[in-house]
């Protein structure tokens, strides 16, 4: 489905003027479409139906507790990476049953928060992790599940900074070091061996990576098995991509043909940790042309969204579509499209051909993922509300921040 399109000359959002929404709860703001979220989600499913699996949203590309509440009640499970996260779970009716525990830095007390809920898995990053929790269960007097998040060592062809199956990765524990972590953790009294786990990437837009790294994993599977160390599930992480530009991300179909002869005949359940792919074109950025500074090099339009708001572009050098909200006929002009905060990669867009004017309401595609969830207060600036559309109807998700609210936790020092 297409949940931001043109009708009768104005962008809408299912069946609501984007305007309306600006002019309801002011900019910046984002807009999520309920039926993408849940357009992608089942379609996911769908093309898994007859095959055991479990669909885990890693929920850092969007923690909103409206958008888990709508992945909650598909029966989706959750990829975590923090206590903070588990929360927001169970915040939102998500069934910590079904969720995974992923990161390379998990401590203490989030062993124990994790532990208590009852999570279905650890995905273990290291051997030094391996031994706090296995005597964190022991002192709650519980047994932890286990997996190794096993690094494959396997090239993504995505940037750098969300490439994190290579041997030089934070990630995981190396594929040469895993059997005698899996003989280790079988004597400990404190884990449960129950799977394993890989993740390569994010923004992934071939098959031939999944396919190599599945291999080396279902392999070290059937040797784990030859020594009477049976996984219940196999978890192949997530990472699909999506188009922002010109990319071709994957076919669910050709994905899931994938998916279906790796595990023909095998009695593993597959697991997925989908979070970019269920969220981004779910979401729109809407901000609004505050001026307009023509050059003698580069034109500037400045908006009221900044890198604070959207920080993808500064950070990855991302490309965001960027439409008018009530497009008009005339000469465009090449545009960077700027924000208010003081640095030079304060851009959300560049080079980009738009007929504008001052006061222009525009929509910055494709975010629904690593957006509002990257979001912070710079420039003392409050983040932006979040509002969900369903159908004709608008929710307010998430309010605007005021200034009092930022600096509420802070204090002067005594006079």
């Amino acid at each position: 489905m297409t949940p931001f399109a043109l009708r009768d000359g104005e962008l809408h959002a299912e069946r609501v003027p984007l305007a309306s929404i600006a002019e309801r709860y002011g900019t910046p703001c984002y807009v999520y479409s309920r039926a993408a979220l849940e357009g992608a989600w089942r379609a996911l499913d769908d093309a898994l139906a007859g095959l055991p699996h479990l669909v885990c949203y890693a929920m850092k590309a969007n923690p909103n507790l409206a958008v888990l509440d709508v992945f909650a009640r598909l029966g989706s499970g959750f990829d975590i990476v923090s206590g903070g996260e588990l929360a927001r779970v169970v915040a939102a009716g998500g069934d910590p049953g079904k969720t995974v525990f992923s990161g390379v830095g998990k401590t203490v007390a989030e062993m124990r928060q994790a532990l208590d809920a009852g999570i279905l898995c650890f995905n273990v990053e290291s051997e030094a992790e391996l031994e706090r929790l296995d005597a964190v269960a022991r002192e709650r007097g519980r047994v932890a599940p286990v997996s190794f998040r096993v690094n494959p060592d396997v090239d993504p062809r995505t940037h750098p900074y969300i490439s994190t199956g290579l041997k030089e990765s934070k990630f995981g524990v190396a594929h040469g070091d895993a059997l005698a972590l899996y003989r280790r953790a079988a004597g400990m009294a404190g884990v449960a061996i129950r799977g394993i786990d890989i993740h390569i990437g994010s923004q992934i837009t071939e098959l031939a990576p999944y396919r190599e790294a599945a291999r080396k994993v279902l392999d070290l599977v059937d040797r784990l098995a030859g020594e009477g160390i049976r996984l219940g599930h196999v978890d192949l992480g997530g990472g699909l991509g999506v188009r922002y530009r010109d990319e071709t991300p994957v076919p669910i179909s050709e994905y899931a043909a994938l998916l279906r002869g790796l595990f023909a005949g095998r009695s593993e359940t597959l697991v997925l940790e989908p979070g970019r792919y269920l969220v981004a074109d779910a979401g729109v950025l809407l901000t609004r042309v505050e001026y307009l500074k023509p050059g003698p090099a580069k034109h500037f339009a400045i908006v009221d969204a900044a890198m604070n708001d959207l920080l993808r572009p500064a950070l990855y050098d991302a490309w965001h579509g960027v439409e008018p909200v009530r497009p008009r006929p005339g000469a465009p002009m090449r545009w960077e499209i700027v924000g208010p905060v003081c640095e030079s990669a304060d851009f959300l867009a560049r080079d980009r051909a738009l007929d504008l004017a001052a006061g222009d309401l525009l929509a910055i595609r494709t975010a629904g993922a690593y957006a509002m969830a990257m979001s912070s207060n710079y420039n003392a600036r409050p983040r932006a509300p979040e509002v969900m559309v369903d159908g004709d109807r608008v929710h307010l998700v998430r309010r605007r921040e005021t200034a009092a609210e930022i600096h509420a936790a802070e204090s002067t020092l005594p006079r």
